[in-house]
């Protein structure tokens, strides 16, 4: 039956960990477990009672999904629930989540005046003005992808873990550098597609990328892999009923990931956009706020049925006279 992949119940509230010495490797895809951490070990975020925050990236493989979206909206979700969040944009030269946060005049530093020293992280996190659990870190908008480094990025979760419960990535399509570093720290990832084949498709490399080339899977023994989960975007239940596009069966058999959501086609999604409101900020009773806001809970182990998946009926005299 659809759903049946639902996340476990076992992700609850974060807590905060002291840092350790500097790192200075780069990317690898070779095996070293004598890793001179910065940000902590996993192991002490996977544990009941965690030690430091999680790094969760909102990713994908195809451009056009609704990630930076699905990050707004996710990452204030996780706010209003209580939860000090952090969300960074990680699109280096094209930054856009200051604009869903409404956030886009008051960026003064921002990720790469980090990296480089030039400011403090204090300096370039800016409050969200809905919630006083949520701050933003923004991208930068002149600097090329190549200021990010390991060491670098690094540095800046284990700051941001140190004081937030979630630290909520959102990267760049595809798997060039901006993604790969976005992706490479992360404890848990959402994969965000569309119900169409060339974004499945796209989707189940990133999957790959994940599972093969992050920290986790580079550490490898007892470690846990990265929790991997499905968000399903701009889904229209009519046209998968009548085979225009794939249904939720259909992309949980390509991906074979626990589906943490599936958040309808909906207009008011450019609205709130256009605003500086995340969808979630509508409520409930909103179709793609309600699936968000469902999503948060999901994530946070709390059972929710999925809503908004099959076509509503269609009234009597709508099929007579029609719309």
């Amino acid at each position: 039956a659809v759903g049946q992949g639902l996340i476990p119940k076992s992700w609850g509230q974060q807590q905060t960990v002291f840092l350790k010495k500097k790192s200075n490797r780069q990317l690898s895809t070779t095996s070293d477990n004598a890793h001179p951490f910065v940000l902590s070990h996993p192991d002490e975020v996977d544990g009941k009672q965690s030690q430091r925050g999680r790094i969760v990236c909102i990713t994908s493989g195809k451009g056009g999904v609704g990630k930076t979206t699905s990050a707004a909206s996710f990452a204030l979700g996780l706010a209003q629930q209580g939860h000090k969040t952090c969300v960074v944009d990680f699109d280096i030269g094209l930054r856009n989540l200051d604009i869903h946060l409404g956030m886009e005049r008051r960026v003064i530093f921002d990720l790469v005046n980090v990296l480089l020293d030039e400011c403090s992280l204090q300096q370039a996190l800016i409050k969200d003005k809905r919630s006083k659990n949520l701050v933003m870190l923004a991208a930068s908008q002149t600097r090329d992808k190549d200021c990010l480094t390991v060491e670098g990025v690094e540095k800046v979760l284990a700051g941001l873990a140190e004081n937030f419960d979630f630290v909520v990535l959102d990267s760049p399509a595809g798997i060039e550098s901006g993604a790969r570093h976005a992706m490479y720290f992360a404890d848990d990832a959402i994969i965000v597609t569309n119900a169409e084949l060339s974004s499945c498709r796209d989707a189940d490399k990133m999957v790959g990328f994940i599972s093969s080339r992050s920290r986790r899977a580079e550490i490898g023994g007892d470690v846990s892999p990265v929790l991997q989960t499905l968000l399903i975007t701009r889904y229209d239940p009519v046209r998968a009923e009548a085979e225009e596009s794939l249904s939720i069966a259909d992309i949980e058999e390509l991906l074979g990931l626990p589906i943490i959501g599936v958040v309808p086609e909906s207009k008011d999604v450019l609205t709130c956009t256009n605003l500086g409101n995340p969808i979630i900020t509508m409520g409930t009773e909103n179709p793609a706020s309600g699936a968000y806001s469902d999503m948060v809970y999901r994530f946070l182990g709390k059972e929710r049925d999925l809503r908004f998946v099959t076509p509503e009926p269609v009234s009597f005299f709508k099929r007579i006279f029609g719309s």
